[in-house]
């Protein structure tokens, strides 16, 4: 069954020429939507088609469009010309042997918004973004079953199922992996975990920033790790030939993983600090004890939560930029990095700016990086552009 669902007339524009995301507020009869999964037509106040997607919850959305063409069947076949066409776009990333690791399907860059599939050497992981994108498994999966050529499939829900889907185990088919597995980025070594909770050890939209620090920034410079997960960032200064590295996160697991990673790679793990702390308390720490840096990389969760502090990109960055500027030397660097899809680089610009700004020093952007190849962005929908990064020298 289609649901009618009549766009207000300020936002027929913007949806007939390709904006993805459909919107509660753009909506005359939103309370229409029952079950997701189901599949939407957006038309005017005079019934006449606009475009047609599907009903799940993401965000701030109510679904994603899918097609503007009335007649197109969202079926097995549409999965399959889609999934193919983002496949046949990557195909020079299978070919690279110094980089394992990549996203073969990026969401609404490829035209299914709420669906990401990543590729770990041999292993593909779906990432469903919502109920309603989940109710379309079977279709996906048909799909990589017939391209074929895969050692496993897992998958993560990223979405509040109510106990619906709860289980412990992502895996979904194939041949189980025996983890950690090793995938390359550029010639680096990363341990993957494909079946251990939400994350799984790296992030694959900042390969271009580590290959940089590895070949352009590390060099002799002490690094601080800021915010540091599994230490990605640590390992590609550690191989760029940095004086020393440390690596700072909240999570007790961080530790353990930072060491996994930094011994895939030949590197005593015993040079290098680890530190579990909140980051906010490290810098006072650093204070105290007259730390200094030369270079500082910082990219932080968007929002996140401690019993101490609550943080939020979107208006605590520029103070967090001058809290590292306190223990940065003259002519250090620091690399700025968020993915919150709420602001753009021209404010995110602007953090920097102000930051600088307040604490009375003068500084220059050496480079600056959005989303890897990989990640097709969506032109109609900035948003599907979140990555910024910003590699800033402090000039005094």
């Amino acid at each position: 069954m289609v649901i009618e669902l009549e766009v207000q007339s300020q936002d027929i524009k913007k949806y007939r020429n390709g904006y993805p995301l459909i919107r509660k507020d753009s909506l005359s009869n939103p309370g229409a939507l029952k079950e997701e999964g189901s599949i939407i037509h957006l038309v005017d106040s005079q019934r006449q088609f606009i475009a047609k997607g599907y009903y799940g919850k993401q965000n701030k959305g109510l679904g994603w469009v899918l097609s503007l063409n009335q007649g197109e069947k969202i079926d097995y076949l549409f999965f399959k010309d889609r999934i193919l066409k983002a496949f046949n776009k990557r195909a020079s990333y299978y070919q690279d042997e110094q980089t394992t690791a990549f996203r073969v399907f990026n969401g609404e860059g490829d035209g299914i918004g709420g669906l990401t599939i990543d590729y770990y050497d041999g292993y593909y992981l779906i990432n469903w973004y919502s109920d309603g994108i989940y109710s379309f498994k079977e279709k996906v999966l048909r799909v990589l079953d017939e391209l074929g050529d895969y050692q496993a499939v897992y998958e993560k829900k990223r979405f509040d199922s109510k106990g619906k889907y709860m289980e412990d185990d992502d895996f979904v088919k194939g041949e189980r992996g025996d983890f950690p597995i090793i995938v390359k980025e550029n010639g680096m070594n990363y341990a993957v975990d494909l079946n251990d909770g939400a994350m799984v050890g790296i992030f694959l939209d900042q390969r271009e920033v580590r290959k940089a620090i590895r070949d352009k920034y590390a060099a002799g410079r002490r690094v601080l790790n800021t915010f540091s997960y599994t230490g990605a960032f640590s390992v590609a200064a550690a191989l760029g030939g940095a004086a020393s590295t440390t690596s700072v996160d909240l999570a007790k697991r961080s530790k353990p993983k930072t060491i996994e990673q930094f011994s895939m790679n030949g590197i005593d793990f015993d040079q290098q600090d680890i530190v579990v702390m909140d980051v906010f308390d490290y810098f006072k720490y650093a204070k105290r004890k007259h730390l200094s840096f030369d270079m500082v990389v910082l990219d932080p969760p968007s929002f996140a939560r401690s019993k101490k502090r609550t943080f939020s990109t979107a208006k605590d960055y520029p103070g967090l930029i001058q809290d590292a500027l306190e223990i940065t030397e003259k002519d250090g660097i620091i690399v700025a990095s968020t993915n919150n899809a709420t602001f753009g680089m021209r404010k995110f610009k602007g953090f920097i700016q102000k930051a600088f700004q307040d604490s009375g020093k003068r500084f220059k952007i050496l480079e600056e990086f959005s989303l890897p190849g990989d990640f097709q962005t969506n032109r109609n929908y900035p948003q599907s552009n979140y990555l910024k990064v910003l590699v800033v020298k402090k000039l005094d």
